[in-house]
């Protein structure tokens, strides 16, 4: 018997239908367990209050007003290309944990966050990211007694729960913007695109909402009828389609996915998709070689590759002795690297030359 909890046949068969129906679905960023999940809180922290429980529907000012204390707006800037974004941001601890969505401060060379509750300005350190599941978490520097956001558990979210989606619409700060929507898929599986870098990500496993979130809105707050929260806002169907009378919809990491990177962040421990702390690089833009391998399209000028030697058409074989069999391989060798480590390349240049090059690790923006 389907009870319309998450992990139903009916949920995954319509997740399939969005991939082909919806083709992209846009991130949000703005450019122009569990109940026993530990908090890490202390004595006398604000924790944001439970609304009194509503009569159905979902009593919006009152599930707002219950979220809002404990979310952040959070703004970015990138030096080398001059541009700036904009999202969201849910406090996780009194001492200024951020939960948010990776994209929003993907290419960031900085990142500026302002509490709604108290108008604070920090300038975050982004902790760790699992871009796989499109999650970071911040850490705001001196911050305490923070108002803290209070979990819900999205695997008890139910086929037409009403929710509340809340955050930074169009990046414009002061009250975050809220719509309420109804949980249509689960188990939803998009492909989505980030206008900034238009890079384009597969996402699975996604609770989705029949509302127009907005930009800004990314890495904001999915809440129930209890101002708890269930998921991470993360990215949009767009706008309206008259054609085939299709309402746009949004979509949201659940929250028991996002802690799970949250506690593997905060373990030290890094794996081939969950990066720590800074973030090395090379300072190439690479895609798949033939028949195997990470080609280098650009040397980036002053990088560590480019002082290295490396050059526009090389292919990357391997990292340490370890086979680079594609783009995706090397990313993931770099990402459980850090600033300053010394890496050995095998490289294939033109003609079939092979070459060992020896590179120092640059400290680079998230990505």
């Amino acid at each position: 018997m389907d009870d319309g909890r998450r992990g139903s046949g009916g949920g995954r068969a319509l997740a399939l239908i969005v991939v082909a129906v919806l083709g992209l679905a846009g991130f949000l960023g703005y450019r122009g367990e569990l109940p026993g999940w530990p908090l890490f809180t202390g004595p006398g922290t604000a924790i944001a209050p439970m609304p009194p429980a509503p009569t159905p529907p979902l009593d919006r000012a009152t599930v707002a007003a219950a979220v809002q204390p404990a979310m952040v707006h959070i703004s970015t800037a990138t030096e080398t290309f001059g541009q700036g974004a904009a999202g969201s941001g849910i406090v996780l601890t009194a001492e200024g944990q951020v939960l948010t969505s990776h994209h929003v401060v993907k290419g960031a060379d900085t990142v500026t966050v302002t509490s709604v509750g108290s108008g604070q300005v920090w300038s975050a350190t982004v902790l760790g990211y699992d871009s796989g599941v499109d999650i970071a978490l911040l850490e705001l520097p001196g911050a305490a007694g923070l108002t803290v956001a209070r979990l819900g558990n999205s695997a008890d979210v139910r086929l037409h729960d009403e929710v509340l989606a809340i955050g930074n619409a169009g990046g414009a700060g002061g009250t975050p913007t809220s719509i309420t929507g109804n949980v249509t898929d689960l188990d939803s599986t998009i492909v989505a695109l980030n206008s900034a870098d238009l890079s384009r990500k597969a996402l699975s496993g996604m609770l989705e909402i029949a509302a127009a979130v907005s930009s800004g809105q990314s890495g904001g707050a999915l809440a129930d009828w209890r101002g708890a929260i269930i998921g991470v806002i993360t990215a949009a169907s767009g706008e309206h389609d008259p054609e085939v009378d299709r309402e746009p919809n949004g979509y949201a990491v659940p929250i028991d996915t996002a802690m799970r990177v949250v506690r593997q962040i905060r373990s030290g421990t890094p794996t081939d998709t969950v990066h720590i702390g800074p973030t090395a690089t090379l300072g190439v833009l690479i895609s798949d070689a033939r028949p195997s391998g990470a080609r280098i399209d650009v040397a980036i000028y002053g990088s560590p590759a480019h002082s290295a030697g490396l050059a526009d058409g090389e292919v990357i074989t391997s990292i340490d002795g370890r086979a680079i069999t594609s783009a995706r391989a090397l990313r993931a060798a770099i990402n459980v690297r850090k600033p300053a480590d010394t890496v050995r390349l095998g490289v294939l240049g033109p003609g079939g030359v092979e070459r060992t090059v020896t590179v120092v690790l640059g400290k680079g923006a998230p990505n």
